[in-house]
């Protein structure tokens, strides 16, 4: 294909830009997603849809995460492969990937669609709110399938070095969803369901089209049954790579709906404030985490073709790429937070309840820059043992006591509710870079 890049040639710093402007682009409008959602039923719908759309985008975020995190783990061992140039290798861990990601999509939905209703009452889901995050759950539950079909074959795209045709799938996908979303809120009335078929009807129009354009294009893996099977050795190696990256995912945002219940028990308004400040998180953390699973497949097709010095300076090149942008939202939270709330609603007792949040908790778009650039070099190195228990300990050990503390202390204090991510992000990167140091001084000095 010839949106492949070769990343393991040429300028370093060319090709972690080249290569993560599309990423960037991609999860900009992919996290647009659910912004759009909110944006639309703050709009023309009461503050309880709000608060319903902002807890329910937090059950299928995480949903989200844990199949991202899975499909990471095609992007490294689909890069290894090219780094080392064996395209059998890489057509039978394509071929693996995709057939495990639709039977594990659709067993998801069975499961979503089971514990809907214990999910939302665990997550202490305002009352008024209930029965429309419920009804907002249960359709993108339907739509597991097309999230996993797409996040699959974006991760394989990126570990064979073409980071651009995701993005063109994810383009078409954020316009349809756009236009759902304002002709079934507005025009149709529909409310939080609207927004859910919106969603989901655009993601499945993405992966279809995907999968077109690819055999249109001879792409190494053809999109014909025939050619969907699961090879038991990639299926263990897919296994023990993504797994460890899912489970920090999923632990990751597990914490995030920890604090979710916790706020939610505060009211409407500060459920709202919150839910609406997690969207920012996204927007925020996207240069990060763009680069972070850029990381991944540069490091990982680097490491596969011995270049370990051009692996190491790719970590320096990622987290420079990614800091004027977060440090962007840094500054936006600190000088006028209720501009940011306003982009949601209009509410005043939103408003006030979030401005504090927004200006604590914003010092984490700074410290998880580094913990997420730190974590996708990990990645790229299969270290996903480390990063998996880094992860746990950070949202088991620490983030979620950290909450509980805050909110027994001061449940009135969203300021102080907000200073517990960044406080956990700074100690994690902490430990990660001496881990870090440890592991390069390892590393052999070999060709760059």
């Amino acid at each position: 294909m010839k949106s492949q890049l070769s990343l393991t040639e040429g300028s370093l710093v060319k090709s972690v830009i080249v290569f993560s402007i599309p990423f960037l682009l991609a999860n900009l409008i992919q996290a647009l997603y659910g912004a759009v959602d909110l944006m639309v039923i703050g709009w023309y719908c009461s503050p309880e849809s709000v608060a319903a759309v902002s807890t329910g985008t937090q059950v299928t975020q995480i949903i989200t995460s844990m199949i991202s995190g899975l499909t990471l783990g095609g992007t490294v061992l689909v890069g290894r492969y090219v780094g080392m140039n064996k395209p059998e290798d890489v057509r039978e861990t394509i071929a693996t990937n995709l057939t495990l990601f639709f039977i594990a999509g659709l067993i998801l939905t069975v499961l979503l669609l089971a514990f809907v209703s214990p999910i939302l009452t665990a997550l202490k889901t305002p009352a008024e709110s209930f029965a429309l995050a419920r009804q907002y759950v249960s359709v993108c539950a339907a739509g597991v399938v097309f999230i996993c079909g797409y996040n699959a074959i974006s991760a394989i795209l990126r570990g064979y070095g073409d980071s651009k045709s995701p993005l063109l799938f994810v383009a078409i996908a954020g316009v349809c969803n756009l236009i759902g979303d304002i002709v079934l809120v507005k025009y149709c009335a529909m409310d939080v369901v609207g927004t859910a078929i919106a969603t989901i009807a655009s993601q499945g129009i993405s992966m279809i089209l995907a999968m077109i354009y690819l055999n249109r294009k001879n792409f190494i893996f053809r999109f014909t049954p025939g050619n969907f099977r699961i090879y038991p050795v990639r299926a263990r190696e897919l296994a023990k790579v993504g797994i460890p990256i899912s489970l920090q995912e999923c632990m990751v945002r597990l914490s995030f709906l920890y604090l979710t219940s916790v706020t939610n028990r505060l009211g409407v308004s500060a459920a709202a404030a919150v839910g609406i400040a997690s969207k920012y998180d996204v927007f925020a953390m996207l240069p990060a985490t763009s680069a972070a699973n850029a990381l991944a497949a540069i490091v990982a097709q680097n490491y596969g073709a011995g270049k370990y010095r051009r692996m190491n300076r790719a970590l320096t090149v990622g987290i420079l790429f990614a800091l004027p942008f977060s440090a962007a939202f840094f500054l936006w939270a600190q000088i006028n937070p209720a501009s940011m709330i306003r982009v949601f609603s209009d509410d005043s007792a939103i408003i006030a309840a979030g401005i504090p949040f927004f200006k604590t908790c914003s010092f984490d778009y700074l410290c998880v820059l580094l913990v997420f650039t730190f974590n996708g070099y990990l990645n790229g190195r299969s270290k996903t043992i480390f990063t998996m228990v880094s992860c746990c300990f950070g949202a088991l050990a620490l983030r979620m006591p950290l909450i509980y503390i805050a909110c027994h202390f001061a449940p009135d204090q969203l300021g102080i509710i907000g200073t517990v991510a960044p406080t956990v992000s700074g100690i994690m990167a902490v430990y990660t870079f001496f881990y870090l140091i440890r592991l390069m001084k390892k590393t052999p000095d070999r060709a760059a």
